[in-house]
């Protein structure tokens, strides 16, 4: 009950909803006492044993309220039919229709207005996890399979929805039907009804021991499903590598292994869940059989009960089981919901390190530099950077190169706070980014990455994604700048072209450019290059070469790179070793110095 607790902040909103819901489901509950109730009159009627009454009756207390509410039915039937009983029966039998139909109607209007409340928070749930996931930062993501968390916001928050409108049963509807129904059994016989009473505590402990394991097994299931889901999200991921390595099978074993132990834990779920139903059916019987027994001896040996009113009284003990069923139902549906409302509620609860400060500066300018001082950082034990200074002059080109694994990528995820440094500072205009909000920050960085991120759009979205207000005279001209207008021009619907799932209908170095595109309309006065031309081919690399070129002109660049031949007019070039720099100067300079950078060249030359 605790998860449903945090989750029940959701129905804020839609609390109106819930009000009505509750409103109908009284209305609901005691009609539905009323036209069991109803039905003494229609059997005195059709049995010949309405009273004949010529004068009302008085009310003479609660305590005779069943005496008053049968004298009045009979005094009416009596003032109705007349001379012709078939009247009197057209009257009580449309008593009974009338009532059953307004049970109806306010059952319908109950689930009407509680649409609206689980559907809602359902939405918001989602939209909540939804922000909550593009808000963590990247490293928390290293940790989560991506199946899993697709898992938490589709099947989990359903399960949540249904759980919740379970909980509102179980908290309003159901317990008054019962309520109203006793109350009406009590009037009509309290001997009988204090026997009934007798049973129905063993019958819910019976029941509510088959729901004790419910909530681990239910976990089972969900984490597995999440499982898979992830094995199919990789395999959609790397189809490419799956069929050229023909490891077909190795995937789909792991896939079978993973659905196997789904059809298990769900087997075991489920069958644990219908048991709830047929156990709960049985023990009403049965209850309903003792009933017969000791009630019909009232009627047959005591003469204590009139056989109307036993008939009468065995629907309403019948109309106890099913919401007696459903608050069975609905508390295995609770224990289920809480698992998944947990695995909901990890997610959205999870904590940001990276944070905007109190008072963060809102930065719309750069005019000076970008400072690294002293920097550490490590992604788990090990230190990747150490002891790191390094300053970008505004509209100078510093150029990182290294190795892999020497953490020049590390630089630029640290420049744009997707990680925040462990020791040191980065410095933008004199001001830690740690006290710039990291909107602003990002916003006066453009990024273009080796893998080329483009979305499943059109052409022209994915370039103004920076930018959603530029005009089509934007997007062309920074298409220009990039080298990209001339390919763009000849795909099937240019600039509205789809180009697929990742731009996969694209070539390597046509979505690099769309890359570049991206960055220049964005129009930012710091640009971090991450290998940008690393994974292309000679003659795209050039294309790509150029319009990054034409990019970084008049703009503060911090450029990782792979092929050395790409950075020789930097303005500087660190070359860097284990998260440390081992030179650094002009490509000149470097190639005189005869140390690690010259090297570097070399073998790049030799193995071109």
């Amino acid at each position: 009950m605790n998860y449903f607790k945090k989750i029940l902040r959701f129905a804020g909103p839609y609390r109106k909803y819930g009000y009505l819901n509750i409103f109908f489901n009284i209305l609901y509950a005691l009609f539905s006492a009323l036209s069991f109730a109803a039905l003494i009159p229609m059997l005195n009627v059709l049995f010949d044993k309405t009273k004949q009454l010529t004068a009302p009756p008085s009310f003479e207390g609660i305590g005779k309220a069943k005496d008053y509410f049968m004298d009045y039915m009979n005094y009416q039937v009596t003032q109705y039919s007349g001379e012709d009983p078939m009247k009197g029966l057209v009257l009580v039998v449309g008593l009974v229709l009338v009532l059953f139909l307004l049970k109806n109607i306010f059952n319908y209007l109950a689930m009407y207005f509680i649409t609206f409340l689980r559907n809602g928070v359902l939405r918001d749930v989602r939209n909540k996890m939804y922000e909550k996931i593009v808000d963590l930062p990247i490293s928390y993501f290293s940790e989560k399979r991506k199946g899993d968390v697709i898992a938490r916001i589709t099947s989990d928050v359903l399960e949540i929805q249904h759980s919740f409108l379970s909980i509102l049963e179980l908290i309003v509807r159901e317990p008054l039907t019962i309520l109203f129904t006793i109350v009406v059994m009590f009037l009509i016989s309290v001997k009988l009804t204090i026997f009934v009473f007798v049973f129905i505590p063993i019958a819910g402990m019976l029941i509510s021991r088959i729901g004790k394991s419910l909530k681990r097994k239910s976990d089972r299931v969900q984490k597995e499903q999440g499982e898979f889901l992830s094995i199919v999200e990789e395999t959609l991921g790397g189809l490419r590598v799956i069929k050229a390595f023909n490891a077909e099978s190795r995937f789909f074993k792991t896939f079978e292994r993973s659905t196997s132990r789904f059809f298990k834990f769900s087997n075991t779920l489920l069958n644990r869940q219908n048991l709830a139903s047929p156990t709960g059916e049985f023990l009403g019987i049965l209850v309903i059989g003792i009933l017969l027994w000791f009630g019909g001896r009232m009627v047959l040996v005591e003469s204590t009960l009139d056989a109307a009113s036993f008939i009468a009284y065995m629907g309403l003990a019948y109309n106890i089981l099913t919401p007696a069923k459903a608050i069975s139902k609905a508390s295995y549906g609770v224990k289920k919901g809480n698992a998944a409302a947990e695995r909901v509620l990890e997610i959205l609860e999870s904590e940001n390190p990276i944070k905007d400060a109190d008072g963060a500066l809102e930065k719309m300018d750069f005019s000076t530099a970008i400072e690294m001082a002293n920097v550490g950082f490590k992604y788990e034990d090990d230190y990747v950077l150490k002891n790191f200074n390094l300053k970008v002059e505004k509209g100078k080109t510093v150029a990182l190169v290294g190795q892999s694994g020497s953490g020049k990528s590390t630089v630029a995820n640290l420049v744009t706070r997707f990680y925040d440094v462990n020791k040191g500072e980065i410095l933008i205009d004199g001001t830690n980014i740690k006290n710039i909000t990291k909107k602003s920050l990002r916003g006066l960085m453009g990024l273009v990455t080796q893998d080329s991120i483009l979305f499943n759009d059109s052409v022209k979205q994915n370039i103004s994604l920076g930018k959603e207000d530029a005009t089509m005279e934007e997007i062309v001209a920074a298409a220009k700048v990039a080298n990209a207008h001339d390919f763009i021009m000849e795909l099937p619907h240019g600039y509205d072209t789809n180009i697929g799932d990742g731009g996969n209908k694209l070539s390597g170095g046509q979505k690099q450019r769309l890359s570049i595109a991206r960055a220049v309309l964005k129009n930012p006065p710091i640009m971090v290059l991450d290998e940008a031309t690393s994974a292309l081919d000679t003659e795209s690399e050039r294309l790509v070469q150029d319009a990054l070129e034409k990019m970084m002109k008049n703009r503060t660049s911090i450029v990782i790179a792979h092929r050395l031949s790409t950075i020789q007019n930097a303005d500087t070039i660190v070359v860097m070793s284990k998260g440390e720099i081992v030179e650094q100067g002009t490509h000149d300079e470097l190639m005189k110095s005869q140390k690690g950078y010259k090297r570097l060249v070399e073998m790049q030359s030799f193995t071109s």
